[in-house]
């Protein structure tokens, strides 16, 4: 069954005195694409989520997100006591009958007034946080599913009516061949000319045969046949699935090259309408 590069994953959980919440967003992209914001103090951890990402992803233009919500007490800013009362002691000496609550107010507006202690990762704390990722990843890669079913109800369909077209076009073949026959021995006619009918003949067929569709005809049945057993295999197979397009619109090009019939490449062209509508889907196709 294939998958969508497009996606959508998110979890959280609640500890005594912050949350935790892990958003991953995918789109498509012909590689791996991945941009990750997280707060500085994991920063270390960043290669082997990247790593741990790249895995379970595998391709798309992918947001990855951590955010840490500080719903307790808790903080790592810190009153810089020394250089605060150092700013109330200057202000002082310029304003000395100034309201203690005033100089209080503007020396923490100072600079360096606040100082912000690094914590250090607590390894508890982040096997708490792995299992956020891990189910976050596991939403987005239930979301990829669930796309690629629409994907593949939307390729099966859009096969089916290619298929359908192709085999309509085939057959005017035989009317195209007498229309061939009629417009040229008209022709002829109009010149008053006397012709070997046996030659007559032998150009006609060589004619023709220019025009034949039939070995267009087989290779496209064949690359709409491979197509949908690889939209039903179970490896990633966006890229593979983009080459075989690419096949079919060669074969449909060439029946519209040669189908000099007004009702045939009225329908070569409904043809290429359903290709490109596939090839827009499987951009979307990891």
């Amino acid at each position: 069954m294939i998958q969508s590069m497009t996606g959508f994953g998110k979890a959280s959980l609640q500890l005594p005195t912050k949350k935790i919440t892990v958003e991953i967003k995918s789109l498509n992209s012909k590689g791996l694409d991945l941009n990750t914001r997280m707060p500085s103090v994991f920063r270390e951890m960043e290669l082997g989520l990247r790593n741990q990402i790249s895995q379970r992803l595998e391709r798309g233009k992918i947001d990855f997100s951590l955010y840490i919500e500080v719903t307790g007490e808790e903080t790592t800013s810190k009153i810089n006591v020394p250089i605060v009362k150092g700013y109330i002691n200057q202000m002082k000496a310029v304003i000395p009958n100034a309201d203690e609550t005033e100089l209080m107010k503007m020396a923490v507006r100072m600079p360096d007034a606040l100082k912000t202690e690094r914590d250090e990762i607590d390894p508890n704390e982040w096997k708490q946080i792995q299992t956020v990722i891990d189910e976050a990843l596991n939403n987005i890669a239930t979301f990829r599913k669930d796309e690629g079913a629409s994907l593949d109800k939307e390729f099966q369909l859009r096969i089916a009516n290619i298929k359908r077209l192709m085999d309509e076009a085939v057959s005017y073949d035989a009317e195209r061949v007498e229309t061939v026959k009629t417009r040229l021995r008209t022709a002829l006619d109009e010149l008053k000319a006397t012709v070997d009918e046996n030659r007559f003949e032998q150009e006609l067929i060589f004619y023709l045969e220019k025009y034949d569709i039939t070995e267009e005809k087989v290779r496209l049945g064949n690359h709409l046949k491979y197509f949908i057993e690889t939209v039903n295999g179970n490896e990633a197979n966006g890229r593979k699935l983009g080459f075989i397009t690419q096949e079919m619109g060669r074969e449909i090009n060439t029946m519209g090259s040669k189908s000099n019939h007004t009702e045939m490449q009225k329908l070569v062209v409904m043809m290429k309408d359903e290709l490109e509508k596939i090839k827009e889907q499987v951009l979307n196709v990891l």
